[in-house]
């Protein structure tokens, strides 16, 4: 099936950290060459710095603040902000605000353990 509904998705902590809801992968719904999550990082806390072998990223701020560290780039990030960490980059966000950091998460090839490689 192609759908998924939000509150039937369970959450899981990955490698990195942050607590992901698989919104669509190809192990579950069916598709085939990307995956959706959304991440969420709760205050004062980050992820572990790493980067996936093989999957591009694409971030994109739904709400909360945090700082996004890419390779040697620090920079802020706020709701509506979008970013792409390209395969083999190092990364990690840190939530720098007083709520929970939301992101939505896009990758392609879709995520795996596999493929990530913590560098902390």
């Amino acid at each position: 099936m192609h759908k998924s509904r939000y509150s039937s998705v369970e959450s899981f902590v990955t490698k990195d950290g942050s607590i992901i809801r698989e919104l669509m992968h190809p192990s579950v719904h069916g598709n085939m060459k990307q995956s959706l999550a959304e991440a969420i990082v709760p205050v004062g806390q980050g992820t572990q710095l790493h980067r996936h072998r093989t999957s591009e990223e694409i971030y994109h701020v739904t709400t909360g603040e945090g700082r996004m560290v890419i390779g040697d780039q620090k920079f802020a990030i706020n709701p509506g902000d979008t970013i792409c960490i390209p395969p083999g980059t190092a990364h990690r966000v840190d939530n720098t605000g007083p709520t929970e950091l939301k992101i939505l998460c896009s990758c392609s090839p879709p995520y795996s353990h596999e493929d990530t490689e913590l560098l902390e």
